[in-house]
């Protein structure tokens, strides 16, 4: 099902109504005074529930006057009929009618467990990886991971056959942790796995490249009050949390 011209052109009228709409209840909070706002969040499952709960707390207490609604989905929100703020997305392309601040890039690593390994050959080269069965993080990669060596900068290309595809990494993790398959996740969620050796990296000196993490919002005037505050205590919290780095690009 798709729009006509005419429908494109209300639905656009109509979010341009709502957005004014919007901006104009904000103006009349500020010229009342009222030193309180609400702003509605959105996370990934994963991260939300644990390694972005620092800055959130952080965020709250240095201004108390906020309430926020944190609503964890993995899916891309739409900030209209979300009813959306803003949001923090994790490796999703950015939207040029959103405003994002790239915030901080999570490394990434290929893991298994010592007891699937133990059923093939050794790996001694990329290439094995595709006899390997796979456990794929849909959102992320399916049929293919790339691979970039850290100290040449190759970067190549496997194909893979998923045995299961999630869009949740801590399925990954777990089932990667019964032996069920490889898996390509954040470092952060196996680093306790791997020194104590439920799970072994597989080519440390190769890894897939890190997901950036945007804090996004739509060009509006009652999230920019919000967003835009948070937006620079976040990026200088979250490249220092466990499992996270400040962007190569920065």
């Amino acid at each position: 099902m798709k729009l006509t011209d005419d429908g494109e052109r209300c639905y656009r009228h109509a979010r341009q109504v709502v957005d004014a709409w919007l901006a104009l209840e904000d103006d009349l909070r500020i010229a009342d005074d009222r030193r309180w706002a609400f702003c509605e969040c959105g996370a990934p499952h994963a991260f939300g529930q644990q390694q972005l709960l620092a800055p959130l707390v952080a965020f709250l207490q240095r201004h108390p006057q906020l309430s926020v609604e944190w609503m964890l989905n993995d899916n891309t929100v739409d900030f209209l009929s979300d009813n959306i703020d803003c949001a923090i997305r994790v490796g999703a392309e950015v939207d040029p009618a959103t405003v994002s601040v790239l915030l901080a890039e999570v490394p990434r690593c290929v893991v298994a467990s010592p007891e699937l390994l133990a059923k093939y050959p050794p790996l001694t080269s990329l290439e094995a990886l595709s006899g390997l069965p796979w456990i794929a993080i849909n959102t992320f990669y399916q049929h293919e991971v790339r691979l970039r060596h850290q100290a040449s900068g190759q970067i190549v290309s496997t194909a893979i056959t998923p045995c299961l595809s999630t869009d949740s990494l801590y399925v990954a993790r777990n089932t990667a942790l019964a032996g069920l398959g490889v898996a390509m996740v954040s470092s952060w969620t196996v680093v306790e796995d791997i020194a104590a050796g439920r799970l072994i990296e597989l080519f440390p000196q190769w890894r897939p490249a890190s997901l950036p993490v945007h804090l996004v919002y739509p060009w509006r005037a009652i999230t920019r009050h919000a967003c835009v505050s948070s937006s620079d205590l976040m990026r200088e919290i979250m490249p220092d949390l466990a499992g996270m780095q400040r962007p190569q690009s920065a």
